[in-house]
């Protein structure tokens, strides 16, 4: 039987997004007749949320799967499903925002995305084919006009909600200076280890919902390892509970009030991960949990390049991440 994911209500839209949703980022890229049959059976399992972008070149399979569901019954309607998509820095001009948004519907096969977030807080030249870039092809964003494509995207209903991924404190300030429509998401790394305490904090009372991607540390990537599903703290937890880690870790996010952006390609461990929702953690565990030291995993310098603009935004994302 598959399993009801919670959902949560977004600010400047009436939407509610389930508060687990599916990766599709493979790396190396999985195939895409492999994705798709792993979408399917994520739908099987009961995820109802899906995260692609532009730059994981994911959107097409994931289409394909969403009219292979419609056609098996698994859903009724497209509109039972949550889609996010993201905006690629080489389309990061105001009057390259709708035009990006179009392919991915495109590549969708979908008339709107539920969510369409700015993917980096950076702007990268057309002419970009590799990483990391060279510096004469990485630009400041110009963030007001932007986001005033992104929030065309809104009023055009390409897509019901808009937000950012990425951003920092100091980068959600300047966009909140001038945007007309907040963003209602800031999708960033976060897990056990790395737990964005200072950018949740700031986030909350401007209604900005966090959302986590790398939860469990991409283990088995060429960025990630097994700092958290191998932590003795947690597994420790793990064991007492007759839990496996990955359940350990992803319950502390939930109860943080954040969504999580889980991805596994194995029908096995999709369903695990969405098995956490009717035990808790104890006021003991999440403070032990909470007392481990922090390490991101994802660093900005290794994929664009050790350009000062990416410096500057790496060092901004390494406070936020501060306990304190």
């Amino acid at each position: 039987m598959a399993t009801t994911v919670p959902g949560v209500s977004l600010s400047t839209c009436d939407l509610t997004m389930p508060v687990i949703g599916m990766g599709t980022m493979g790396h190396p890229p999985v195939p895409p007749e492999t994705l798709k049959a792993a979408i399917i059976e994520a739908i099987k399992a009961g995820y109802r949320h899906f995260d692609t972008a532009f730059a994981y070149r994911t959107e097409q399979p994931l289409g394909e799967a969403i009219a292979e569901a419609l056609k098996l019954g698994l859903i009724k309607s497209r509109d039972e499903l949550f889609i996010t998509t993201k905006l690629w820095a080489t389309f990061g001009e105001k009057e390259l925002v709708v035009p990006c948004l179009k392919i991915s519907l495109s590549n969708l096969k979908l008339d709107y995305v539920d969510l369409y977030l700015i993917h980096w807080p950076l702007k990268l030249s057309q002419e970009v084919r590799q990483m990391p870039v060279e510096k004469e092809h990485l630009f400041p964003l110009d963030m007001k006009s932007v986001w005033e494509g992104m929030e065309e995207c809104k009023n055009l209903g390409l897509a019901k909600a808009i937000g950012v991924s990425n951003f920092t404190c100091k980068k959600l300030e300047e966009l909140l200076a001038t945007a007309k429509i907040p963003p209602a998401v800031n999708q960033v790394e976060m897990n056990p280890l790395w737990r964005q305490k200072k950018l949740r904090e700031f986030c909350k009372p401007k209604g900005i919902h966090v959302s986590a991607f790398t939860p469990l540390g991409a283990n088995n990537t060429k960025w990630g390892d097994n700092r958290i599903l191998g932590c003795d703290v947690i597994e420790e937890i793990a064991k007492s509970k007759g839990k496996t880690p990955a359940q350990i870790s992803l319950r502390w996010l939930y109860e943080q009030g954040v969504s999580i952006i889980a991805k596994s390609f194995n029908s096995e461990r999709m369903k695990q991960n969405l098995d956490i929702f009717d035990w808790s953690l104890t006021e003991e565990e999440s403070n032990k949990i909470s007392q481990l030291p922090q390490r991101k995993g994802v660093l900005l310098e290794p994929v664009l390049g050790s350009h000062d603009l990416v410096l500057q935004l790496q060092a901004e994302i390494l406070e936020d991440g501060l306990d304190s």
